[in-house]
């Protein structure tokens, strides 16, 4: 398959053949070699012709129905916070970027919208700067006869981040955000909260006001997964991969795990039951949707590890002959399949919590 390029790393100085190794001449000085910081560098990545449009992971959200903000009016606000690269003396920049690399920073087809956050980080291990100040510290020991205190490693260790951090490397992440803002869904391509509580953080730093929430469903995904395990079947349209994770809820928190591991023979079933009984509750649970989206749903509603049928991905690359023009196709069938797939996996679920009732 494609490689993940949506969540792409790029290396500041460093060609794109670059393998992950630590590397001597991409160093801006001499005598960073031996104090280690000339850091591991990652192979650089480069507009469309490394971006993937389907996303692999789905944190979700929910806005009002339908979410009212003119769509001028939302990229006018979200020019508050733009992307600029990283200053030589701060460990990280975020802002927002045009995700068709079209300069608008949001992209809409269809009443459907994206927009992407940018990261840059500068890479300065504590290690590296530990490493310094303990030499640093020594040499002034000697020089003054007596150890530094608290109060003058605290300075030194900051004056020796800020000498080294115009000499590390950058990383630069991109998440992607889609919208839909006739039917409430905001959705975070990201593997995890923290990542896309990033997203938000930012969003809300760029607009006056912004009525978003979690998503919440009538039954939570554990008792459920738990009673398609039990024998239940799964509802219309889902049916039950190969992966499955159980955990105990005690202090020891021992876990079974069944990968690329058929679970519909009875011997497999005999034991997830047995598992059940003992107090083991699914954490993970691969499931297919309509036979054109697998995922893995896990306890705290998100969905992992998305894939879109081959399919899907091939009639997109048929009806594009140009990059922007796969792009726009891309993002359609994308996100009309995600505008089908949530509202069944909510139902699922036994539908929405909606606040008021």
């Amino acid at each position: 398959g494609r490689p993940d390029r949506r969540q792409r790393q790029e290396v500041s100085h460093t060609p794109a053949s670059t393998p992950l190794v630590r590397i001597k001449n991409l160093c801006q000085h001499p005598e960073d070699v031996g104090r280690g910081i000339c850091f591991y560098a990652a192979s650089a990545r480069h507009a469309h012709d490394c971006f993937d449009m389907w996303f692999k992971n789905l944190q979700l959200y929910r806005l009002p129905t339908p979410w009212n903000i003119d769509l001028a009016k939302f990229e006018e606000l979200l020019s508050r916070g733009p992307f600029v690269k990283c200053p030589s003396n701060q460990p990280m920049s975020r802002g927002w970027i045009s995700p068709r690399k079209d300069g608008a920073l949001v992209f809409s087809l269809n009443r459907q919208w994206m927009i992407a956050l940018s990261t840059e980080q500068r890479l300065l291990p504590s290690s590296v700067v530990n490493e310094e100040v303990k030499e640093r510290a020594e040499t002034l020991t000697e020089q003054q006869g007596y150890a530094p205190g608290r109060k003058q490693l605290k300075e030194l260790k900051e004056r020796v981040t800020e000498e080294l951090m115009p000499r590390a490397f950058t990383r630069k992440n991109t998440t992607f955000i889609w919208i839909d803002p006739q039917n409430g869904w905001f959705i975070v391509d990201a593997s995890s909260p923290g990542k896309a509580e990033e997203v938000i953080e930012h969003l809300r730093h760029c607009l006056d006001e912004f009525p978003l929430t979690m998503l919440h469903t009538q039954l939570s995904p554990v008792s459920v997964m738990a009673d398609w395990l039990a024998g239940g079947e799964p509802p219309a349209g889902f049916t039950i991969d190969r992966d499955c994770e159980l955990k105990a809820v005690d202090d020891e928190k021992s876990a079974v795990r069944y990968v690329r591991h058929a679970l519909d023979g009875e011997d497999i079933e005999g034991q997830i039951k047995a598992h059940l009984a003992a107090g083991k509750l699914p954490t993970k649970l691969a499931l297919t949707w309509d036979e054109r989206i697998s995922f893995i749903l896990s306890e705290k509603l998100e969905v992992k590890r998305l894939a879109f049928l081959d399919l899907l991905k091939d009639e997109a690359e048929k009806s594009a002959e140009h990059a922007n023009e796969q792009f726009d196709a891309d993002f359609a069938l994308m996100s009309g399949e995600l505008a089908r797939f949530l509202p069944q996996l909510v139902a699922a679920l036994g539908g929405e919590v909606v606040e008021g009732q």
